[in-house]
């Protein structure tokens, strides 16, 4: 399993490798998405959205914890910012959303270790506002790897 490193010098080559990399997902996938406060994680979930087939307004669930947005397959948005420990996630029904046939995209990973499946995608963004970004890419799978 190699780690991939990807650069984008601007939001639209970074919205287009977010595309290309949502167009190689199948529905379980699970994809875990570390980075800074305004590094582009939700942006990266809008463009990966719109690459599946999403016509929705893709917004932070910092607030609302969950969304789901159509497609095909459709897509889960779950963001842990705000999450204090996993009997809060479980209150809240977070883990709902791994059981569905949907990729999942998972903001925050590391504010609750072990809530995303050891199989997943992990995805780091660096840079923020008009910089250039860099995203490295781990495959959590061999499934995932080999695409």
């Amino acid at each position: 399993m190699s780690v991939r490193l990807l650069r984008a010098r601007d939001i639209a080559e970074f919205q287009e490798l977010a595309a290309v990399f949502a167009r190689e997902l199948a529905a379980g996938d699970v994809v875990a998405l570390e980075g800074g406060l305004g590094s582009g994680k939700t942006a990266f979930v809008a463009a990966a959205a719109r690459a599946l087939g999403s016509e929705a307004a893709v917004t932070s669930p910092t607030f609302t914890f969950w969304h789901r947005y159509g497609g095909s397959p459709a897509l889960e948005h779950i963001d842990l910012y705000r999450i204090e420990d996993a009997g809060e996630a479980t209150e809240l029904g977070l883990e709902e959303a791994f059981s569905a046939d949907a990729i999942v995209f998972v903001e925050w990973p590391g504010r609750l270790p072990g809530f995303v499946p050891p199989g997943a995608i992990r995805i780091r963004i660096t840079g923020s506002g008009t910089e250039p970004r860099e995203i490295s890419i781990e495959p959590g799978t061999d499934r995932a790897g080999s695409r």
